[in-house]
């Protein structure tokens, strides 16, 4: 949908012109004055709904995030952050205490994941809950392209996944979600759940991108255990099980480097 339609939907008035952003693999973006609208090539239905959903609930649990002003099935208007300079330290501070909070149990709402869509699960078992609301759907999509690695991949959670305690993610953290915005660290494109923060530290870790600097403050204000450490790339293999259904076998090595590192 062009984004001036998409904002005259939305009753909200242009300010100048629609300049592309970058959007990544799945949303065109564009910069329209004072806000940011999102579109998609047919999108699931629900996928924008399910993005307003995880920005707020960051934002209550007190992480900086672009405002919704409008959501509907066609797009999202969000507002405009101004860049700001890089302050790893305050992205640091911002993740450790989101990843001390405590929540009453594990929840996620039906969601997704890019655009695969991932089923609501609450309460039980840490490992129970990952493997069968996170990695299980994407392994029963991706079992005929892992060349044999599906039953490596179900043995991993025969064993238990530590659990420090329920703890709100944002689930997509790599560092192409993080924006410096003038006002300080931003998270944009949550898919948004409450687990273990080893969710979060594993698809950081996945592909890089956050410089010692965060690590050691982050490791300052909220140290990872060594049974966390061990567990991240279990975690990795729900990541990278998405890349194979997405993008293809070009990841089946990466996939059996974090099983043999399991």
């Amino acid at each position: 949908m062009d984004p001036l339609a998409l904002l005259r939907k939305a009753g909200l008035e242009a300010e100048g012109p629609a300049l592309p952003l970058h959007g990544g693999d799945i949303s065109r973006v564009w910069r329209v004055g004072r806000f940011v609208v999102k579109t998609a090539q047919d999108p699931p239905p629900g996928l924008f709904r399910a993005e307003a959903r995880g920005l707020q609930a960051l934002a209550e649990r007190g992480v900086r995030v672009p405002q919704v002003h409008w959501v509907g099935e066609e797009g999202l208007v969000l507002a405009y952050l101004e860049p700001g300079p890089e302050d790893w330290e305050g992205l640091a501070r911002t993740l450790a205490a989101l990843h001390r909070r405590r929540e009453g149990s594990y929840l996620a709402e039906p969601g997704f994941l890019g655009t695969f869509p991932l089923p609501g699960r609450e309460g039980g078992e840490w490992t129970a809950f990952f493997y069968e609301r996170c990695v299980l759907p994407l392994l029963e999509a991706t079992w005929d392209r892992l060349q044999g690695l599906g039953p490596k991949v179900e043995a991993l959670y025969r064993r238990p996944l530590p659990a420090e305690g329920p703890a709100p993610l944002h689930g997509d953290l790599w560092h192409g979600n993080v924006y410096f915005a003038r006002e300080g660290p931003a998270l944009l494109d949550p898919s948004f759940f409450v687990g273990e923060r080893g969710v979060d530290l594993a698809m950081m870790r996945l592909f890089g991108g956050f410089p010692r600097r965060f690590w050691e403050v982050y490791g300052e204000l909220y140290p990872v255990p060594e049974e966390v450490e061990r567990a991240l790339p279990r975690y990795q293999v729900y990541y990278l099980l998405a890349h194979v259904h997405f993008f293809g076998q070009g990841y089946l090595g990466a996939l059996w480097r974090a099983i043999s590192a399991s």
